[in-house]
């Protein structure tokens, strides 16, 4: 006996997931490898593969789902086993990181949004994410976005916030303060802030405050409007351009999979992308060490497939050193070292040297970004 679940982009047939007792392997649609403009899903999965096998597809569809709690929260509210991984996207996967639905298409009919009525109400939602990550169960949602944080995806109408339904794409993404780490929203947008100001590209942010919750905005980088319509742009992680589960987002962990290291990621991008793109993974790299982001994991970078491959914006930047309790280990190590204050020019020059790079230039680099950082700093506060 054969399950199968289609795959789509906005009402297009992308391809089949076929599940029986061997596994689950993913097959494109005949229509949509004739169709002009199609894209592959991912850089393991060309458009010329005649089957996607079911340890290339399934560690790629887990990505989509969020981690930690929150998968738990949804998989035991809607009677389905944390591992079940298609199920559980059956119920959150019409609106993913990237372009494609999982199971269902976006509906033609019915309401596309509901507008939440006032700072009050946006409150409320925020307060309720715990109970119901990416809030499950609501008739007509079904969201998905990778991690652990708490998230809400939004679409900003005219400066209305509004929820997404029956498939229809957001455009923003609310990341509520965490109370566990005092001035989170605050401490990100100046990162994200700072990188644009040393000239990084990062997503757009700004912050709002909804009773006594405050919050970061940012404005998805996969989603374009054309013709007055929101449209889907597709774009995959680091983990699912390397066939890892998000356990081994790190490349030291207890999964017993080792995570991708820098050499890793800046072997995909010289295979797959441009020189400019190398250039861009060494300054976002640099950014994330100097800043003490030690959540800049394989999940935080991210790779656009609309169009020639290239690397997406940067998100999710934090300076990790503001809060004594979180660890000051890096998630990638920098020539054999993962913290940060024991990093120094050798071990620039031999992460260089490992990824293929010119030493001296990297060396340069970091020189060059160090020295900028600080005079920067007062700006980006203002």
């Amino acid at each position: 006996m054969s399950d199968h679940t289609p795959v789509f982009y906005e009402t297009l047939l992308v391809g089949m997931i076929h599940t029986d007792t061997r596994g689950s392997c993913f097959t494109y649609d005949e229509s949509w490898l004739s169709r002009t403009g199609s894209f592959q899903i991912s850089l393991t999965m060309p458009l010329g593969r005649p089957a996607v096998e079911h340890h290339v597809i399934m560690p790629w569809l887990a990505n989509l789902l969020p981690e930690g709690d929150a998968i738990s929260t949804i998989a035991r509210r809607s009677g389905i086993a944390t591992g079940d991984i298609l199920s559980l996207l059956m119920v959150v996967g019409r609106d993913t990181a990237g372009a494609l639905s999982i199971g269902q298409p976006r509906s033609r009919e019915g309401r596309h949004y509901m507008t939440i009525a006032g700072q009050d109400a946006l409150e409320r939602l925020i307060e309720d994410l715990p109970r119901r990550p990416l809030l499950s169960g609501d008739d007509g949602v079904s969201m998905s976005l990778p991690g652990a944080q708490e998230k809400l995806p939004v679409v900003l109408n005219d400066n209305d916030i509004a929820l997404p339904l029956n498939g229809a794409p957001s455009t923003h993404i609310i990341k509520p303060n965490n109370r566990r780490l005092p001035g989170s929203v605050q401490n990100e947008a100046l990162c994200m802030v700072l990188a644009r100001r040393v000239g990084l590209d990062v997503a757009d942010v700004t912050t709002g405050q909804a009773g006594k919750r405050s919050y970061l905005l940012v404005e998805r980088y996969d989603r374009i409007q054309r013709g007055g319509v929101w449209r889907r742009l597709h774009q995959e992680d680091f983990c699912q351009a390397l066939s890892l589960p998000p356990a081994s987002k790190y490349q030291h962990n207890r999964t017993g999979i080792l995570g991708p290291g820098l050499a890793d990621l800046f072997r995909t991008v010289r295979t797959f992308m441009t020189a400019r793109d190398t250039i861009r993974l060494l300054d976002a790299v640099i950014f994330n060490v100097l800043i003490t982001n030690v959540d800049s994991h394989a999940k935080n970078y991210s790779i656009m497939l609309t169009g020639r491959a290239r690397l997406s914006p940067l998100y999710d930047l934090m300076a990790g050193d503001a809060w004594s309790e979180v660890t000051q280990n890096l998630p990638q190590d920098i020539g054999g070292k993962n913290r940060g204050q024991y990093i120094n020019h050798l071990h620039w020059r031999r992460m260089a040297e490992e990824s293929g790079l010119s030493a001296g230039a990297v060396v340069r680099r970091v020189i060059q970004m160090a020295t900028a950082l600080p005079s920067m700093l007062d700006q980006a506060v203002d």
